[in-house]
């Protein structure tokens, strides 16, 4: 399949098509456009434009793409169509995705939306989903899928799935269900081509099948059809009722949603911000870290005023030189450390022993740390540097490397256990604490050491 190319010619073509109303062309030439490049250059013009061609356009069409769209785009755009418009959009949609644009609009507008649509089952659907939590399977899930009871035969089975599959858009399982709609597996298409048309579903399905519940948080939602390669998997209740299936694309999003937050939190932000919002917001989502920092700041500040006699040595002055170096590399380190253990947590991978990776973690701080300690003392012998400095220097930055490892790994790990989100441990706030305790570690061995 060949991108499309959205570029400005085009967009400048199109927007010339809207201002001199064109409908004819420009439904030929949004005919064959995919949904999610519609969606593109949705983005990419003004709002009124965008609402001009919503309206032109066949709903359809439209409806796929203004589910794409950045969520405070379509709400403005939303804004601006009559509550029968946005019902035609919704009833093209998906149970979960005419959820999420029902969930956008003021709650008398809701009611208003829905009393437009002339399917009743859909709305029922809807109407199902808007009792879940965002963050749950249940907020999650649609209600479009293709189920068999047990006791079905293969020929009646295969008339029930045509007449089921007309309003899916796409048939990832077919679910096996008893008659009380109590989950028991599901149905392999090969097996059922190729069965007798007089055997009954219950005597060829599959009964292993991963699902999930309806009150199962996003996130592990996530982790299990990432670690099963699940296209798709059905959701239930307490009494393994089946209410719904969640789509691969539904899991890209919760993983990018989450990758995105994760992020801020690492950069320092304590808050979901996007880039276009309010200068108070971003105060609110940065300022908190900035502050942490600094008083990591001004901690290291008493730290070096409690050592200041070194200043009155002309031997000793170099160490305070090589201040900045010890915070860099306590701050890369714990940073490093942290953002590996942040990353195994969200891919469940980091289990087993706690000691044992804090073993892991200290080996490995050696072996680097004796690296670059080499390098210290090399720079040293070539800047004509006292040696007993230099190996001074060394072993203290040998220290504050495994320290920092240590911190690096065992904050994320606890925060995790306490039910915080681990990916709050990286950046300002492994960076700030490493740079203290680094800091204090190297002036108090070279003070043991040197003796001053």
């Amino acid at each position: 399949m060949a991108i499309f190319q959205i570029d400005t010619p085009f967009l400048k073509e199109i927007k010339k098509l809207i201002e001199q109303e064109e409908n004819i062309v420009l439904k030929t030439k949004f005919k064959p456009i995919h949904y999610a490049d519609l969606a593109e250059i949705i983005e990419s013009l003004s709002i009124d434009d965008a609402t001009y061609l919503i309206k032109i356009l066949k709903s359809e069409n439209t409806a796929d793409a203004l589910a794409e769209v950045d969520p405070d785009i379509r709400e403005r755009i939303l804004e601006n169509l009559s509550t029968k418009e946005i019902a035609k959009e919704v009833a093209e949609l998906d149970s979960d995705d005419a959820t999420d644009i029902i969930l956008e609009l003021p709650e008398e507008r809701q009611e208003k939306v829905m009393s437009q649509i002339d399917d009743d089952a859909h709305v029922k659907d809807i109407r199902d989903l808007l009792r879940y939590k965002d963050n749950t399977a249940g907020g999650l899930m649609a209600k479009e899928l293709v189920k068999v009871e047990e006791d079905l035969s293969v020929l009646k089975c295969l008339n029930e799935m045509r007449s089921q599959a007309e309003n899916i858009s796409r048939v990832h399982s077919i679910y096996v269900v008893d008659k009380r709609n109590r989950l028991k597996g599901r149905l392999s298409l090969k097996d059922l081509i190729t069965a007798n048309s007089k055997d009954k579903v219950k005597d060829i399905y599959i009964p292993e099948v991963d699902y999930v519940s309806v009150d199962q948080e996003n996130e592990e939602v996530a982790k299990i059809m990432s670690k099963y390669d699940l296209e798709a998997i059905p959701v239930v209740n307490e009494k393994k009722e089946l209410l719904g299936r969640i789509t691969i694309d539904d899991i890209v999003d919760v993983i990018k949603e989450e990758a995105g937050k994760d992020y801020q939190l690492a950069a320092g932000i304590s808050k979901d911000v996007e880039a276009d919002d309010t200068i108070f917001e971003h105060v609110k989502a940065r300022l908190p870290w900035l502050f942490l920092g600094l008083l990591g700041g001004l901690g290291s500040v008493f730290i070096l005023q409690g050592f200041e006699s070194i200043m009155e040595e002309p031997s000793l002055r170099n160490l305070f030189f090589y201040t900045p170096l010890i915070a860099a590399m306590a701050g890369n380190v714990g940073v490093q450390s942290s953002a590996i253990i942040v990353q195994g947590i969200a891919n469940d991978v980091v289990k087993g022993s706690l000691f044992n990776r804090l073993i892991k973690e200290i080996s490995l701080g050696l072996i680097n740390g004796f690296a670059l300690a080499v390098i210290i003392i090399l720079f040293g012998l070539i800047s004509d540097q006292e040696f007993l400095v230099s190996i001074t220097i060394a072993g203290s930055m040998m220290l504050v490397i495994v320290v920092a490892a240590l911190v690096g790994t065992f904050v994320p790990i606890i925060l995790n256990k306490r039910g915080i989100d681990p990916a709050i441990a990286t950046g300002p706030f492994i960076t700030t604490s490493n740079d203290i305790f680094g800091i204090f570690m190297f002036f108090y061995i070279a003070k043991l050491a040197l003796g001053f």
